[in-house]
């Protein structure tokens, strides 16, 4: 009875993982096939391999600058994120006096905000501090956007660090800004991947505040480039938006392939302590 139960559970995690690949196949699919050729025409799951779609879609789009000003905006954010995520984690961790403490919690109630409900504030600041169509206003306002929940991962890995290596570092004469630096941000290693993983996809597929933020086409992210450019052929072309869409996903999926080991080993460390 056991072992038919644990293949009805391998056999339903088969069945879900294929259920949520089958998109990808798709387009896959579609983006190997010539022009001329209907998705339904033939065997469906046996494509073309007309690989000059790539190439067709990379010269119309306009992804590779995209992908660039995607990758800037993306590196720049991420940086602020663990740089001040971790710093205030580190505050709040290890001197919980009340005024920590409520920065934390109104830290926390910012989780429960969604972001776009700042946007015309922000934009009424971005103008001011002349940040609009540019690459580092953006990422301020993603990395704004995802702090709080930085902290929070941050805040709950240094709790379960023991503070017996820090106490004899200060006891030595090493100040507590040394301490952090040399002895606690190494060892944030794993929470660090989390706080990429969980950020670095949404900021890169950021559409909702870019469209206010982004103006300027040459200044587009990925999301907004693909959303030009399917407006172009407005379904005409399934095999050139389809292949654009896969050179778009490449950089993605190979982030998550990098970080991927270190993602559930940060979340459940920093939660062994609250």
């Amino acid at each position: 009875m056991k072992k038919i139960l644990n293949s009805c559970r391998y056999l339903a995690i088969i069945l879900i993982c294929l259920l949520c690949l089958t998109p990808f196949l798709i387009l896959l699919i579609l983006s190997l096939n010539t022009p001329q050729r209907n998705f339904y025409e033939g065997h469906m799951l046996i494509p073309d391999f007309y690989f000059a779609n790539f190439a067709m879609g990379w010269e119309k789009s306009n992804i590779g600058r995209a992908m660039v000003n995607s990758g800037i905006i993306t590196l720049e954010a991420v940086l602020l994120i663990v740089l001040l995520g971790s710093m205030a984690g580190f505050a709040i961790a290890r001197f919980p006096i009340k005024m920590n403490k409520g920065i934390f919690s109104v830290l926390l109630c910012c989780m429960m905000v969604p972001g776009i409900i700042n946007t015309v504030p922000l934009y009424t600041l971005m103008i001011k501090i002349n940040a609009v169509n540019t690459l580092w206003g953006m990422a301020c306002v993603c990395a704004t956007t995802a702090l709080p929940q930085a902290v929070f991962v941050f805040t709950g890995f240094i709790k379960a660090l023991p503070k017996e290596v820090e106490e004899a570092a200060v006891i030595d004469g090493c100040s507590w800004t040394r301490v952090f630096w040399n002895i606690d941000f190494p060892l944030l290693k794993p929470s660090i991947s989390a706080v990429v993983i969980l950020n670095a996809f949404g900021i890169w597929n950021n559409y909702s505040q870019a469209v206010f933020f982004l103006q300027d086409s040459r200044k587009h992210n990925v999301p907004q480039a693909l959303s030009v450019y399917f407006q172009q052929f407005a379904g005409a072309k399934w095999n050139l938006m389809a292949a654009t869409e896969v050179i778009a996903v490449i950089p993605v999926v190979a982030a998550f392939l990098l970080f991927q080991k270190n993602l559930m080993h940060g979340l459940t460390d920093g939660a062994l302590k609250g």
